[in-house]
Parts: structure tokens; C-alpha cells; sequence
């Protein structure tokens, strides 16, 4: 009896070592994607209030309605950013300030989307079981260090915007349900070892699968899913409604196609989504507005609709991250921050 009192104690002794957030877990999150935060700082990059005055961006958005941060993981990016120590680095910050935490692993070293969903060279030459052990341990350990820090993420999502599979050649799907030389198997059996992994450390943290296009309904593919095994708490959604030349559709019926969309995967899944990606084109400002208005309305009627959040708001002033120099792109053109380095409206949209 003794050591089960004891065992009891400790037990409450570790769950109020974690730093609490402000708002209550299962509300409405109205978050922002900071991965580049870190980076971005490095650089000199500097954040302002309406009043000019220099403060740090994660309290500035905090203080107006952000209630939570998404953080992508990498397993090792040349340049160091949003491996583990970075991304622990931020979520300590963030969790600190009393906001809540969603961890995005990519499973890759860089970038995975839609894409690209390149094996980590570290990984190249597993099998598939070393493949699966690889997704495990690697999860494993980032959630551990972000434990040893006092962090406990509400969200964790196992691959990044993968309608098309994750970590190819091997867990490639083709856009169908056919499971062509046991593809679904093995995509469903890589997701699964990571949801096992973030089970292990954070029983109640929220799985998310995600992928893009939220115009596009893709019932098949999460019943694909479920039919080999996968398993997820909650899916994920990217919507981008001013990407004219992605979809061929304008603005307002990508809002309405996705508002009808996130309605059907609930009602069909019985799980709550997320829409873990949002951004919009602020090159004409009073229009981005607009679009956020009309999407952040629609949306916010939804029950089981969980939250928003914005894909790296905090870029402006044609800053770009490393890797798109190295790919020759330039800077990131969805920022919600004015040129001179204070919050644009869309911001307070997304927040309040």
C-alpha cells in the first residue's frame, strides 16, 4: 500500500512539473506555425507593437489571442534548425508563456509536403521493419527531451501533408485506394509506429494525421487508412484559399468547398479536425483580410472543428530561411507582419 501511495505521489508530482497553458486543453486553438522564430532571430530579425516598441514575437502574438504554437521537427537539416534541440528550445519559450504546443514531425530533413517526402539520408538504406523502428525511436526521443524540459504537447502530428505517402520510394501512395505492392501497409504501419511512440510519453495527446488541399474532400483516403491499420485521433487540414493556380478555383469557393468539407470528415470519422495550416497572399492586405474574415467565420460554427493555425505569420521584410536560398526561391510572401515589423490586421482575425 505504501508504494502505491508512493508511486501515486510521484505521479502527481511529475503531471505538475509541466508548465500549464492559458487556455483549457480542448478549446478553440488559434494558433500560429513559429518554426522559423529561432532562425529568424539568429539573423536579427525583430518583432514591434503598435506602439514601436521591440518585443519578443511569441508574447507579442500571445498578447493578441494566440493561444498555441505548431513546431515542425526534422531529423537533421544541415543547417541545424528545427532539429531537437531548436525545436525544444521553442516549445519551451512557448509553453513557458502559457500557450499550448503542437509538434509536426516531417520525417525527413527537410521539407516534407505533397512533393516531398525524402527518407532522411541517416535512414536511407533500412528496411522497411528498421523503417518503422527509425519512425519509433526518433519520435520516442523528441518527445522525451520535450518531457525533460516541462513541455506536454496537446497535438503531435506523425508526417507532414501526406495525401501521397511519406518517407518515398517506400510508403508512396498513388492517388487512388489501390494498395499496389503493399503501399497502404506500409504507410498505415509507419503512421501507427509513430501514434505508438507519441502514446508512450503523452497518453493523452491528440494523433493527428494531415494533409493538404482542404477544398479537396479525401473521405477515401482516411478510410484507406483505418482499413490497413492506421490509426489517428484527429486529422489535419492546409488550406491556402488564394492559390488561384493550385486549385483553379477563386477564393470564396475554396473557403466554402473546405467549411464543407471539414464538416463531412467529422460526421464521417467521428473524430474533431484541425486546420493545421492556413496562409494567404498580404501583398494586397485589405483582400487577405477579407478571405480570413470569410474563412475564420465559416469555421468557427463547426463543432469539432478544433482550431486554426497560421503557417509562419512572423515572416516579413523579404526574409527567407536558409533552404530557400539553397533552392533558389524567394522570400516567403504569406507573412502577416508589415514592413516594419508590427502585426498586420489579419493577425488579429486569426486571434480574436
Amino acid at each position: 500500500m505504501r508504494r502505491i501511495i508512493l508511486s501515486f505521489s510521484i505521479c502527481l508530482l511529475l503531471t505538475g512539473c509541466y508548465y500549464r497553458p492559458d487556455t483549457p486543453r480542448g478549446s478553440f486553438a488559434k494558433g500560429a506555425d513559429i518554426s522559423w522564430l529561432s532562425e529568424q532571430e539568429a539573423d536579427g530579425v525583430r518583432f514591434f507593437n503598435a506602439d514601436g516598441e521591440s518585443e519578443d514575437c511569441i508574447l507579442l502574438m500571445r498578447d493578441m489571442g494566440m493561444n498555441a504554437v505548431r513546431l515542425r521537427v526534422w531529423v537533421n537539416h544541415s543547417t541545424g534548425w528545427c532539429n531537437k534541440e531548436d525545436v525544444v528550445y521553442k516549445a519551451r519559450r512557448a509553453a513557458q508563456s502559457g500557450l499550448r504546443i503542437m509538434i509536426d514531425f516531417h520525417y525527413s530533413d527537410n521539407f516534407a509536403d505533397p512533393s516531398h517526402q525524402a527518407i532522411p539520408a541517416a535512414w536511407r538504406d533500412y528496411t522497411y521493419e528498421q523503417m518503422r523502428q527509425a519512425v519509433f525511436e526518433h519520435t520516442l526521443d523528441v518527445l522525451n527531451a520535450l518531457k525533460e524540459a516541462r513541455v506536454r504537447p496537446e497535438w503531435v502530428q506523425v508526417g507532414n501533408e501526406t495525401p501521397n505517402g511519406m518517407l518515398w520510394p517506400m510508403a508512396f501512395l498513388p492517388d487512388s485506394t489501390e494498395n499496389t505492392g503493399g503501399c497502404w501497409e506500409r504507410y498505415a504501419g509507419l503512421t501507427t509506429a509513430g501514434y505508438k511512440a507519441v502514446k508512450e510519453v503523452f497518453p493523452e495527446a491528440q494523433v493527428i494525421v494531415h494533409v493538404d488541399n482542404a477544398w479537396q474532400l479525401r473521405e477515401w483516403f482516411f478510410r484507406n487508412m483505418l482499413l490497413y491499420g492506421g490509426k489517428f485521433d484527429m486529422i489535419g487540414l492546409s488550406h491556402y484559399p488564394m492559390m488561384l493556380q493550385w486549385s483553379g478555383k477563386p477564393w470564396h469557393e475554396m473557403n466554402s468547398l473546405a467549411e464543407q468539407n471539414i464538416r463531412q470528415l467529422i460526421h464521417t470519422f467521428h473524430c474533431p479536425v484541425m486546420v493545421t495550416e492556413v496562409g494567404t497572399l498580404n501583398s494586397d492586405e485589405q483582400l487577405a483580410v477579407t478571405v480570413m474574415q470569410d474563412f475564420v467565420s465559416r469555421i468557427g460554427t463547426i463543432d469539432s472543428c478544433a482550431g486554426i493555425f497560421y503557417w509562419e505569420p512572423q515572416c516579413y521584410g523579404g526574409w527567407k530561411p536558409n533552404e530557400y536560398d539553397a533552392l533558389g526561391w524567394g522570400p516567403y510572401d504569406m507573412g502577416c507582419f508589415h514592413a516594419d515589423g508590427t502585426p498586420s490586421e489579419v493577425l488579429e482575425i486569426i486571434f480574436n
